[in-house]
């Protein structure tokens, strides 16, 4: 080497920087790859994440064959680098040379072919495959060598479980934060598979109707009585109960009751031959669960019980989808009755209203945690039942009491310092 002419010399350490430059891109680009697209093309047939998927089964490998080849690139530029500052500019060349290899090799080596491996990884890792895969064949005994050194060492500050299966799986919150902040989704999709993900976080409670709005058939009312309230009813199914809702005796369904109505004879006892025997949902039941068990019991209705078999409300099929994909309607009156817009920006609001359906709505943050009615939200912050109307502050939330009757808050205004009731548009 040391005969070879200068011009050689400067083209061989061009061409080592060239390799350097091309084992750090790569490192950074096998290890910057997203791995469930990589998964995603592997299946799909693609051939270069086929080979960059078999690749990083094993990292540990991969790495050891790309820094062996780096190391033995830079080494060698090293020398060749040093031979020349020797010959041209003699010991003070060879002084100078380490700072000067040094400083090309960390821009054009390490910083720039590494940037640009980071922001476009799968450009690079992709035909690297089929360079790396048939070089890890070659150098596969001293890599062998190297890992099982390396590997010793680091054995451990390594914890088991990162090479278990479970390694690179994604937790709930993970997933979360992947469908919202990485997935390229119109935000109505993304709004729904948040939705289905957040299904354990909301149980029956959270959604039922109240005891208090049971809209059932009594079949100790009189028969005229019952049939105005079957006809007039904009229920698909009503809970049949003997004297309160606690004594359930049957669902009625709309369809049969209307098989009911059409029967020559109308009494009682063949109207409860159309029902159907009553399902119970324990209070506590988180919504995936209950989805699943309303499949599998091929139900569409629920009463939720307390631990003493006290009926509590009703939770339906649909109340569950509509967590999943949003209310049926866009009218705020169809959706939530129990909430009155005022010109001023305010809004009158029933003490019964569910503070879930009330967030939903106007896209509000009131408190969940605790009280699930408006009601109960400002007993808790009360901490007595006002006798007269009165006023408070729940965050940035102004609540006037405006009626109490039967010991509970009946009416509310309640007022935001900006309104926040404009309902975003939805680019999905």
């Amino acid at each position: 080497m040391e005969n070879l002419p200068l011009p050689y010399l400067y083209g061989l350490v061009a061409i080592l920087v060239v390799l350097s430059a091309y084992f750090s891109s790569t490192e950074t680009a096998m290890m910057a790859l997203n791995r469930y697209r990589l998964l995603h093309l592997a299946k799909q047939g693609h051939r270069g994440a086929l080979r960059a998927s078999r690749l990083l089964e094993r990292p540990d490998r991969l790495l050891g064959t790309i820094l062996l080849g780096n190391n033995a690139v830079n080494f060698f530029a090293a020398t060749v680098g040093t031979l020349i500052a020797l010959r041209q500019f003699g010991e003070l060349g060879v002084l100078l040379a380490p700072f000067v290899l040094t400083f090309i090799f960390l821009v054009l080596a390490e910083v720039a072919p590494k940037t640009i491996a980071a922001y476009a990884p799968e450009r690079i890792a992709y035909p690297s495959s089929f360079i790396l895969t048939p070089l890890l064949r070659v150098l596969y005994p001293l890599v062998w060598i190297l890992n099982g050194l390396a590997n010793a060492l680091a054995q451990p500050f390594l914890k088991s479980e990162q090479y278990g299966s479970g390694a690179g799986k994604l937790s709930m919150d993970e997933l979360r934060t992947l469908v919202h902040e990485g997935a390229a989704l119109p935000v109505r999709r993304q709004d729904m598979l948040l939705s289905i993900l957040d299904l354990e976080k909301v149980t029956v409670e959270d959604i039922m109707v109240p005891r208090a709005e049971i809209n059932g058939i009594d079949i100790e009312d009189d028969l005229s009585e019952i049939v105005e309230q079957i006809c007039a009813t904009s229920h698909t199914r009503l809970p049949v109960f003997k004297g309160n809702i606690n004594e359930v005796l049957g669902i009625l369904h709309m369809r049969h009751a209307a098989r009911f109505l059409r029967s020559p004879e109308l009494t009682k006892a063949a109207l409860m031959q159309e029902t159907q025997e009553p399902y119970f949902v324990p209070e506590g039941t988180p919504l995936h669960v209950q989805l699943l068990k309303f499949q599998n019991a091929e139900r569409r209705i629920g009463l939720v019980v307390d631990e003493y078999g006290d009926v509590q409300g009703i939770v339906t099929l649909e109340d569950i989808l509509e967590e999943i994909v949003g209310e049926f309607t866009s009218d705020l009156a169809a959706r939530i009755p129990e909430v009155h817009p005022q010109d001023d920006g305010s809004h009158i609001i029933d003490g019964t209203a569910l503070l879930r359906d009330i967030n939903r709505a106007l896209h509000w943050e009131l408190p969940l945690t605790g009280p699930r009615t408006l009601n109960g939200l400002i007993l808790e912050h009360l901490e007595i039942i006002p006798d007269s109307p009165c006023c408070l502050e729940i965050g940035e939330y102004r609540i006037e009491v405006l009626q109490i009757k039967d010991n509970m808050v009946r009416t509310a205004r309640v007022t935001t310092p900006v309104d926040t009731t404009e309902v975003p548009s939805d680019d999905g």
